[in-house]
């Protein structure tokens, strides 16, 4: 993914400028130019999952073997200012790691989270985006 399509994927995920963004789940085959764009969008460095004072978004990178997801987006969540968001980025179709969308659709209704969207967000990685029904929002 070039430069300006990350930095296009970065502004249509939300970002903007002066939001703490928690990183969860980075890992070799996470898009390094997307990470770079949502730092140089916000203006912050990505806070990493030991972050323990509250975020305006996650970015949670998640694969098939990384454990059990709804407990991580009940972690992810927990963390989040009351208007915030999480994007859960799973490997794309065919790529290993890749999580169905019926194991997404799942733990979210488990963990209390409400999938507003899903895009590609790179070549290899598709985003969806969770929050918190407006109604149990803080």
């Amino acid at each position: 993914m070039s430069t300006t399509q990350s930095d296009q994927a970065a502004e249509r995920l939300g970002f903007a400028p002066g939001q703490v963004v928690q990183e969860i789940g980075h890992d070799d085959d996470s898009d390094a130019a997307l990470r770079a764009a949502i730092e140089e969008r916000t203006g912050t460095s990505l806070v990493d999952e030991d972050h323990d004072e509250v975020a305006d978004a996650v970015l949670m990178w998640w694969r098939t073997d990384d454990g059990d997801l709804t407990d991580a987006l009940i972690h992810a969540n927990s963390g989040l200012d009351g208007d915030g968001f999480l994007w859960l980025l799973t490997p794309t179709s065919g790529r290993p790691g890749h999580v169905e969308s019926g194991e997404v659709r799942d733990a979210c209704e488990t963990a209390g989270l409400s999938q507003f969207t899903s895009v590609p967000v790179s070549a290899g990685w598709t985003g969806t985006r969770l929050a918190p029904p407006k109604h149990r929002r803080r």
